[in-house]
């Protein structure tokens, strides 16, 4: 994707901007360690007895996210490939199919996202009966799923090689809320996690061409960013730190913008020692004293997906 930062934002100085990379810098250490530290526990007795089955699963699978996009930003990281070590030991584990099977309402797409996010070396390979079980009863179709369901389903299909009935990318964010938008109501009236989403799956997470017309992309950034001035507004640390994604998916620069910059700030202050963002915003903050399972069941995805956003904003380094 081409460079198109601009040296600082409106409103912002060049020393603040230094101060945002060097707080960017520190928070991406942080939340990445934070994940290589803590990513085992998904398997460990604790976990296996006091987790709850469902949410277990879905953080398995999210670490999958996470490796397959540091492996491209950077694959030498010593805390890849401690990761990436525990994925390869879980993943063909009999134990983590029936963890994915307990769930019948999203045992389907779990199984996609598990053919999708493997491993390198497990790319393509699917226990016996899985394919049968994702190509019937019209699942990999665009039949009676709303828009953004179906798009989920072709990111995922697409990237494991699996045939499906889909229409393209550009008709299904048309059919998206954030790609239906022409201020009939508050910005604030959307499903931030929902937008966002779109934007990941469209752009594959940055690393390909969104598709959208100059017109298209104008709208869409426009509304992140002012999605993203109210969730810093509120201290949201996950969903500014999703919108700040969503941002620099479709070629913005969040982190020279004033939201942005204060973002950073945000986070930074609010990480821990070990690197985790204790809680999903400032009112939901969990204190370090807490017991290890609390904190660690309400860090999780805000640390994630902080270690995420930053690897790629940050990119290569």
């Amino acid at each position: 994707m081409p460079d198109q930062r601009p040296a600082c934002g409106p409103g912002t100085s060049a020393g603040d901007a230094a101060g945002a990379g060097a707080d960017l810098a520190g928070v991406r250490a942080g939340a990445l360690r934070w994940m290589r530290d803590n990513a085992a526990f998904l398997d460990s007795p604790t976990a296996r007895a006091e987790l709850p089955v469902t949410p277990r699963a879905k953080a398995i699978l999210q670490l999958g996210t996470l490796c397959r996009h540091w492996s491209k930003v950077r694959p030498a990281d010593a805390g890849l490939a401690e990761v990436t070590g525990f994925l390869d030991e879980i993943w063909p584990s009999p134990d983590f199919y029936r963890l994915m099977d307990a769930n019948p309402r999203v045992a389907r797409p779990f199984w996609l996202i598990y053919a999708a996010m493997a491993p390198a070396g497990r790319i393509g390979q699917l226990p016996e009966g899985v394919l049968a079980r994702l190509t019937a009863d019209d699942f990999l179709t665009s039949r009676a799923r709303s828009a953004s369901l179906r798009l989920t389903i072709r990111y995922y299909a697409d990237i494991a090689k699996i045939a499906h009935d889909i229409e393209s990318y550009k008709d299904l964010y048309r059919c998206a809320p954030i790609g239906r938008y022409r201020g009939e109501h508050s910005v604030a009236d959307l499903d931030v996690c929902d937008v966002t989403q779109t934007v990941f799956y469209l752009s594959d997470y940055s690393f390909r061409a969104a598709g959208l017309t100059r017109a298209e992309r104008d709208l869409a950034l426009r509304i992140l960013g002012e999605l993203t001035d109210y969730s810093v507004q509120r201290n949201e640390w996950e969903l500014a730190v999703k919108l700040m994604l969503a941002q620099f998916c479709l070629g913005g620069d969040p982190v020279h913008t004033a939201s942005g910059m204060a973002a950073i700030t945000e986070l930074a202050r609010a990480q821990v020692a070990s690197g985790a963002i204790p809680g999903r915003s400032a009112a939901q903050r969990v204190p370090e004293s807490a017991a290890w399972l609390e904190f660690f069941r309400k860090s999780y995805q805000t640390t994630m997906v902080t270690a995420l956003m930053t690897l790629i904003v940050s990119g290569p380094g």
